[in-house]
């Protein structure tokens, strides 16, 4: 016996899943290990330059925080 119609669409969500056919099994894109003997030199400039200017920026805007936070509470 079928299941009633309201649950027909649900019983579809509780089917076992089935696994694809071999031919579309495989994955379409072929996954390879970057080479590690010649390094992207752009980008290893953009993650220490950014990293470094982040770092100059926290560091200044702390010290800008302290000063205000002396100023404040007259601490200065």
């Amino acid at each position: 016996m079928a299941p009633p119609m309201p649950l027909r669409p649900f019983s579809r969500l509780l089917a076992p899943a089935r696994l694809p056919s071999a031919a579309s099994g495989r994955s379409k894109f072929y996954v390879r290990d970057p080479p590690n003997d010649k390094p992207n030199w752009l980008k290893v400039g953009l993650a220490f330059g950014t990293s470094g200017f982040l770092w100059f920026h926290l560091i200044k805007q702390h010290n800008e925080d302290i000063l205000e936070y002396k100023r404040r509470n007259g601490l200065e």
